[in-house]
């Protein structure tokens, strides 16, 4: 394949006019007034390049979240399947509690459960939202404070909207 190449390349130009392998964009488009990003001219491949193939386009970046991205939906309803607490990675400590839940779709996923302390149990209903837990391995869910069965975080003051807290009520002067 590389031979008839060569062949055709040269056999349709004289050997004192040099061609460029690809055609230049301005042969193409009319030039533009816009500039490009880079400073420097674009250049065209070498015939190594060519012949060789490598000019591939880049690979595909993979889901965050892939049970919610595969059908384009920003939250999920699921049922909890088991509830329980992950060791986070090396640098950190602590338990972060965690839960194993069976979406709408059938999937099941394990979800992160934000802020302190919750109500849910197995068979209870929850909202899941995408995201990582950084310091969890494998849990790229997280679920939804102050939605379905799982109730806000109880006396939080600040980040309220996020933990599903409602606003305090005023003290009465009496």
């Amino acid at each position: 394949m590389a031979m008839s190449f060569l062949r055709n390349l040269f056999s349709q130009a004289s050997p004192l006019v040099r061609r460029p392998l690809m055609p230049s964009s301005s042969s193409i488009v009319p030039q533009l007034s816009v500039r490009s990003f880079s400073s420097t001219p674009a250049q065209n491949a070498t015939l190594n390049q060519v012949l060789r193939g490598c000019r591939k386009p880049q690979r595909a970046r993979h889901a965050v979240s892939p049970a919610l991205s595969s059908i384009k939906s920003p939250a999920l309803k699921g049922v909890c399947v088991k509830v329980g607490i992950t060791r986070p990675k090396k640098p950190n400590s602590g338990e972060r509690k965690t839960a194993r839940v069976r979406l709408s779709t059938g999937k099941v996923i394990t979800a992160y459960i934000p802020g302190e302390g919750h109500n849910i149990s197995q068979h209870s209903v929850v909202l899941v939202r995408g995201g990582r837990a950084q310091d969890c391995p494998g849990v790229r869910y997280h679920l939804v404070r102050g939605a379905l069965d799982l109730a806000g975080v109880p006396s939080r003051m600040t980040s309220r909207s996020k933990y599903g807290t409602k606003k305090p009520k005023k003290a009465a002067v009496g």
